[in-house]
């Protein structure tokens, strides 16, 4: 198994691709070649056709990679896996630091949901790795998730002023109390009705949520 197989140079792509086509390779220190029965899994995150077309990428090797191709989708787009892969992780993380493993809070799979994972199912890894660290007894707490997804949203935020988008409105502006109830309503239905979770997606405070909640619904 070749990982981030789009980073490999040039050169070693030459012999990568000598192994599939002739089934040989050189041992390190040795002029004479040897043959081999290998059947080669490669990953990456590139996109290797965009390679290619820059001559970063030979075009034979991409071909010879592209017999049969599995997409995996990023994180980001199958939430429903957050929980098995919570629970997966959580057993791992407590095996590795020798602990017995904890229970996760029914609202953490919701407040995970909230994120966009751009660093993947290594990001939840890690995130989860983390709180297992500090965690000593019962259930596992929510603060170092909170904390790190809430530093991730602020460089959002920050990349989100420098690259401002257009909102695009129909020839009638909708008014400020229903865009504010549009808001509501999404920012609950992503949080899965948590208000808690909601107002952390707002970016206001639990009670102030609340009297919005009961104005929407007057």
């Amino acid at each position: 198994f070749l990982d981030e197989i789009g980073d490999l140079a040039i050169a070693s792509q030459i012999k990568l691709l000598r192994l599939l086509q002739e089934g040989e390779y050189y041992p390190l220190g040795s002029d004479k070649p040897r043959k081999v029965k290998a059947r080669i899994l490669v990953a990456t995150n590139h996109d290797l056709q965009a390679k290619e077309q820059k001559g970063e990428f030979r075009r034979d090797l991409l071909y010879r990679l592209w017999a049969h191709r599995v997409v995996i989708p990023p994180l980001r787009e199958r939430k429903e896996d957050l929980a098995p892969l919570l629970n997966h992780f959580l057993i791992q993380a407590a095996n590795t630091q020798k602990k017995i493993c904890p229970t996760p809070p029914s609202e953490l799979v919701p407040l995970l949901a909230t994120h966009n994972f751009p660093g993947n199912i290594r990001e939840l890894r890690a995130l989860v790795f983390n709180a297992v660290s500090m965690h000593e007894r019962g259930v596992l707490s929510m603060s170092s998730f909170r904390e790190a997804l809430s530093a991730n949203r602020t460089s959002q935020a920050n990349d989100e002023t420098q690259h401002e988008e257009l909102v695009i409105f129909n020839n009638e502006l909708p008014t400020l109390k229903h865009i504010s109830k549009l808001l509501v309503d999404e920012a609950m239905e992503r949080a899965k009705k948590n208000q808690t979770l909601a107002a952390q997606i707002l970016g206001i405070s639990p009670q102030a949520l609340s009297k919005r909640l009961k104005t929407n619904k007057e």
